[in-house]
């Protein structure tokens, strides 16, 4: 009995369980996303599902499971200048990296700063987004930074060294190294060394990226700036600074620290930046910034008597709304002359209720223009469905606003009382 066990322990000599295989395959399936270089679809994986998860968890616990090459896709950056590359991992090696994840990630999150915040359990980009709104009332400068290609720059060696430094389980060493060598593979079929980065895209990246910076700037900045207050999710920051000559010390400390750590920070998205209110009132040519999604800067409010003031706030940035309008438009709504209004707020309703979940958190009328336009969009979907209404702008917003006068739970952004005008 002894002899068998110590034969099973040489062929399987590290400790992953099954359950945890399940679960991660669990997480994997929630979260969708696309197939990588094998094609194969979560629907596919799925067909031989407790085939496919044996295999994994069998060649994880004897050290012989070796990922693929990573698809890499081109995206266009939102900024419109140029690309940047997604790394898309098979659905088997999704589900080993969140196999890894659910077992590294405990090790090191107790270490983390209170201050970071992505992709943490329990903290939200609105988490992030509140402690900065309440931090520019406090201090009237800030220090905007962003890291130019973190994931595709990270040094490999310095990277493993911050792993090391947390565990010694060689399956979680053995594994995360494999992982970072991967090679990508293009469409066409070229494979391309990677001796840099961790795949953006990839479900083990994210809390690399996270680990990393916690070294770099988190335990930087509490060693050497103790006073001033931060805020990070993942490559993208804001530190809070009593004076403009504070801040500009800052900014040449940072750029020397991320260099020393073979990082650069984005020349154009590094700035300083006056927290410009009715209570202050100093010119500076920069009065504003954008973080996850908001626009920080001086906007018109009212106390609670009724006074108005400026006051500098968070509010959908004008780059979210056009990403919003550019993707209500790629619904085509107007050519689903077939559908109901009722079957068109069932697809586009979740959507929209997220955008209203998140954006409408702070300064809510900023997003107004964004939801307006999708009554403009309903508009002339009437108008192609109904004859009477055809070449009437103006009256099938009036149509569709006594409906909504009627039903105003139909669509999210009518209950919210962005509604097409009645009469």
């Amino acid at each position: 009995m002894n002899d068998g066990r110590n034969r099973l322990k040489k062929a399987r000599p590290f400790e992953i369980s099954q359950k945890v295989v399940v679960e991660a395959w669990k997480q994997v399936k929630a979260n969708q996303g696309a197939a990588g270089i094998d094609r194969q679809s979560l629907a596919d994986f799925e067909k031989h599902l407790r085939n496919n998860l044996y295999k994994i968890w069998n060649r994880m616990s004897s050290g012989s499971y070796t990922p693929p090459p990573v698809r890499a896709v081109a995206i266009p950056k939102k900024t419109g200048n140029g690309e940047r590359v997604l790394g898309i991992p098979a659905v088997s090696d999704r589900v080993a990296q969140t196999v890894w994840k659910r077992y590294f990630e405990p090790l090191v999150e107790p270490h983390f700063h209170r201050d970071s915040y992505g992709y943490r359990p329990g903290k939200s980009a609105l988490d992030a987004v509140e402690v900065t709104r309440r931090r520019c009332w406090k201090y009237d400068w800030v220090l905007e930074f962003d890291i130019k290609g973190l994931f595709d720059n990270i040094d490999f060696e310095l990277l493993m060294k911050t792993v090391r430094h947390h565990t010694k389980e060689r399956w979680l060493l053995l594994y995360v190294e494999r992982w970072l060598k991967a090679p990508f593979q293009k469409d066409d079929g070229t494979l391309v060394e990677r001796t840099k980065g961790t795949p953006q895209g990839g479900v083990a990246s994210p809390v690399l990226a996270n680990l990393f910076l916690h070294y770099v700037f988190d335990l930087w900045m509490k060693r050497n700036y103790p006073l001033l207050s931060f805020c990070r999710y993942a490559d993208d920051g804001v530190v809070h600074c009593r004076t403009e000559s504070e801040a500009r010390a800052l900014k040449k400390a940072l750029e020397q620290r991320f260099r020393e750590c073979k990082l650069e920070l984005h020349p154009e998205k590094t700035r300083i930046v006056y927290c410009k209110s009715s209570d202050r009132r100093k010119d500076y040519p920069v009065v504003s910034f954008d973080f996850l999604g908001f626009t920080f800067r001086p906007r018109a409010a009212k106390r609670r008597e009724g006074k108005g003031f400026t006051t500098f706030s968070p509010g959908v940035s004008n780059a979210a709304g056009k990403d919003m309008r550019q993707q209500s438009r790629r619904w085509r709504l107007h050519r689903k002359t077939e559908l109901s209004l009722e079957e068109i707020s069932r697809i586009v309703s979740p959507i929209v209720r997220g955008w209203i979940n998140y954006y409408a958190r702070f300064y809510k009328s900023a997003l107004y223009r964004t939801l307006d336009h999708l009554n403009i969009i309903l508009a002339r979907w009437a108008m192609r469905k109904y004859k009477r209404l055809r070449g009437r702008l103006t009256t099938a917003c009036r149509w569709l606003g006594q409906i909504a006068k009627r039903q105003p739970q139909l669509f999210p952004h009518w209950q919210l009382g962005v509604r097409p005008a009645a009469g």
